[in-house]
C-alpha cells in the first residue's frame, strides 16, 4: 500500500522498517498519520514473513508530537469530535502494544509528546546521544492522557510526576537512567546497536515472542496465587507441547540452529577467466 506520511520497507532478514516520513514537520503526526500507522502495525503484524519491526523516523527527528496544523483544527472541535480524534491515536498506540512481532523502536533527536508515546508502545527502544524527551502538554494547558498508561508502564510513576508535571525536556542519558528507554549510543552506533538486538530477536521463536509478549501483559502486576501459578504451568505446558517448542528443544539437542533462524546470505561465486563459476 502507498502511503503519505510513512514508508513501510521490508528486508530480506524478516525485519520490517516502518519510516515516520514527514521530515519537513519534524515528523510529527497528524489524522492521516495516526491512520496509516495503526494499518502498517496491523500489515506487519500479520505477515508471517516478518520476524520484528522498527519504528524509526526520516530527518532530523524521531517525532516532534503533534503537527500545528491538526491541533489548529482540534482546538474548533466540539468534545464529541475531540473524543474521537483522540481515540484514534489511543487504538494505533494500542495497536502498536500489542502486536505478537517484537518491536523496537530507533530513536534520534527529539521524540516529544505523542512521540514518547511510540517509544514507550514499543517492546525496545535505542536512543542515540542527540535523542531528546519532554511531556510538553503541561505547557499547553493539555494531559498526556492517551500515551499515559505506555509512558508510565516504561518510566514508572515517580519520574512520571515529574516529566509530565514540569513538561520539562530530558537527555537520552536520564531517560536510560528511569528506564524509558533500555539502550543509548553515539549517534554513528544508532544502527548497529539495532541491528546487535534484532541479530538476537530473529534467533528466537516467533510463536514464542508473541507468547512471550502476552506473558508480560497478563501476568506483570499479577499476584503470585494459586490461580497465576496454574496459569504459567498451563502456559509452558503449551509452549513445550508445541511444534515449535519441540523443535526448539530438538535443535538444542542435535546442537545445530532451530528451523526459523534464517540462513545467512550465502556469498557470490567466484568466476574463474573463461567464464565459469568456481566453487
Amino acid at each position: 500500500m502507498a502511503y503519505q506520511t510513512i514508508q513501510v520497507e521490508n528486508t530480506p532478514a524478516g525485519i520490517s522498517l516502518v519510516w515516520l516520513n514527514r521530515p519537513e514537520v519534524r515528523n510529527a503526526f497528524n489524522e492521516t498519520m495516526i491512520a496509516e500507522l495503526a494499518d502498517a502495525f496491523r500489515a506487519v503484524d500479520a505477515d508471517p514473513a516478518t520476524r520484528a519491526m522498527v519504528l524509526a523516523a526520516r530527518g532530523k527527528a524521531f517525532c516532534a508530537g503533534a503537527d500545528l496544523n491538526w491541533m489548529q483544527r482540534v482546538a474548533e472541535y466540539t468534545f464529541e469530535q475531540n473524543r474521537e480524534d483522540a481515540l484514534a491515536l489511543a487504538r494505533m498506540l494500542r495497536t502498536l502494544h500489542t502486536m505478537r512481532k517484537p518491536t523496537v523502536a530507533r530513536v534520534h533527536g527529539p521524540a516529544f509528546a505523542g512521540g514518547m508515546g511510540l517509544v514507550a508502545a514499543c517492546d525496545i527502544a535505542v536512543a542515540a546521544h542527540s535523542a531528546e524527551f519532554c511531556l510538553s502538554e503541561a505547557k499547553l494547558g493539555l494531559i498526556p492522557a492517551t500515551i499515559g498508561p505506555y509512558v508510565l508502564a516504561a518510566m514508572g510513576e515517580r519520574s512520571a510526576y515529574r516529566y509530565m508535571l514540569s513538561a520539562e525536556p530530558f537527555t537520552a542519558a536520564e531517560a536510560y537512567r528511569i528506564g524509558f528507554v533500555q539502550e543509548i549510543c553515539i549517534d554513528e552506533e544508532l544502527d548497529g546497536t539495532v541491528n546487535a538486538i534484532l541479530g538476537h530477536l530473529v534467533a528466537g521463536g516467533p510463536a514464542a515472542h508473541a507468547a512471550i509478549k502476552d506473558l508480560i501483559r497478563s501476568v506483570g502486576t499479577r499476584p503470585i496465587t494459586d490461580a497465576l501459578i496454574s496459569d504459567t504451568a498451563t502456559r509452558i505446558a503449551s509452549a513445550r507441547a508445541s511444534d515449535e517448542g519441540k523443535e526448539g528443544i530438538r535443535s538444542f539437542l542435535e546442537k545445530r540452529k532451530p528451523a526459523w533462524v534464517p540462513e545467512p546470505p550465502r556469498p557470490a561465486r567466484k568466476r574463474t577467466k573463461g567464464g565459469a563459476s568456481k566453487g
